[in-house]
């Protein structure tokens, strides 16, 4: 069983988030993957806590992970507004990055799990200028990014994993793929799981990140919609909506919702 880390948390539209600098985010995720533990590592954002109001499976396995971190510059700032004025925003991409030069310092093997071969070679490669000493100890592109997640194949990625030897793994199925995936997972893959979405195209480089002025306004959401506006225009204009709404109903019910 998992340890759990001594950290605060609070809840925001019924998801437990933790309170959390990005240093104990590392040494907790360090400390599992030495010992092999079966542990999930969620981002989760807007998107992610609207969508679980309405999925029970994806609200499931948010209520599981180990830790579930504040991404997302509004998760964040409501973090901030309560009782952490200190709290940072910690997103997939610079989670990872930081992870695997640890990684690499404490002799801790990666497997990298989702996107596309093509995306996942160059971000091996890329992975691998940056990181000379960290030992890969796999890398999958399976068909979840475009079917629904199936459980036979599920256990042979389980088995494969496991036969890696990998300390950490890195799952970039995207938002609520991974997550359900991970879950399904639990107690069945000896490795700490991070879901940490398009964390591998901005790796690779197949996507551009936002400026880190834009970052650092909370405006990398904003970028995103420039790339791709007939796809994410919609679903943030709906989801930011319902957050929005659902967080001032959440306040009016519970004004001191906190630990």
């Amino acid at each position: 069983m998992s340890k759990q880390p001594a950290l605060m948390s609070t809840t925001i539209l019924g998801t437990r988030i933790h309170a959390v600098s990005l240093n104990q985010v590392i040494s907790c995720i360090s400390d599992w993957a030495h010992e092999k533990q079966s542990t999930i590592i969620c981002f989760c954002n807007v998107h992610s806590l609207v969508s679980a109001q309405s999925d029970p499976l994806l609200y499931g396995a948010l209520s599981k992970a180990d830790l579930a971190l504040p991404d997302g510059a509004p998760i964040a700032w409501i973090m901030r507004r309560r009782l952490w004025p200190d709290q940072v925003r910690l997103n997939g991409p610079d989670v990872m990055w930081k992870l695997l030069a640890e990684a690499a310092k404490q002799k801790l093997s990666v497997y990298l799990f989702g996107s596309t071969t093509e995306t996942l070679v160059q971000l091996i490669q890329n992975i691998k200028a940056a990181f000379p000493l960290l030992r890969i100890a796999g890398f999958s592109a399976p068909p979840y990014t475009i079917g629904a997640i199936d459980l036979a194949r599920a256990a042979s990625d389980a088995k494969r994993i496991n036969q890696s030897g990998a300390h950490l793994v890195f799952v970039g199925l995207g938002c609520p793929k991974q997550e359900k995936w991970m879950a399904l997972q639990h107690k069945q893959i000896n490795a700490v799981m991070l879901g940490v979405g398009a964390a591998f195209d901005y790796h690779a480089g197949t996507l551009q990140r936002a400026p880190l002025s834009w970052q650092h306004y909370g405006l990398e959401w904003l970028y995103r919609i420039t790339q791709e506006p007939y796809r994410l225009l919609p679903r943030y204009f709906i989801t930011n909506s319902l957050f929005l709404l659902k967080l001032m109903g959440e306040i009016r019910n519970n004004p001191h919702q906190k630990k």
